[in-house]
């Protein structure tokens, strides 16, 4: 597994945001984070980023159920938005609806579909492929 140089987290979950950064800082796997508490907070923020021609992140954790815009909600949009980078999306839900891993996997964009809560095997089985360029 490569360090990754920025992750972007997307949940309306202060524990989980704090569980996940301590995680990723465990394994060694990123220490920089973007937080944003929904969908519209990030796609915001993501799209003035990528305007500015400023750093983007390597990853986005993404939670599917948020207030504002839900998960699915802001991939409609994000998907849309032209970026130079290659940005992969890992979906991060308690659900384990076989519908929800199903959708997910119809856009190219999500790598993986990984179930709460997340262990530190599980973070560095899904981020082991990765390929920063």
């Amino acid at each position: 597994m490569k360090k990754i140089d920025l992750a972007c987290i997307i949940d309306d979950d202060p524990i989980f945001i704090f569980g996940i950064k301590k995680v990723m800082q465990l394994a060694d796997a990123c220490s920089n984070f973007l937080i944003y508490r929904n969908g519209k907070e990030a796609l915001d923020a993501l799209t003035s980023l990528i305007s500015a021609n400023e750093e983007l992140p390597d990853i986005i954790l993404l939670d599917l159920n948020m207030p504002i815009l839900d998960g699915w909600q802001f991939l409609e949009r994000f998907v849309k938005v032209p970026v130079s980078k290659k940005i992969l999306v890992y979906i991060v839900s308690s659900s384990v609806d076989p519908k929800d891993v199903l959708r997910a996997k119809s856009y190219e964009i999500v790598s993986n579909y990984i179930v709460k809560p997340i262990t530190m095997d599980k973070l560095i089985d899904a981020l082991s492929d990765i390929e920063i360029t």
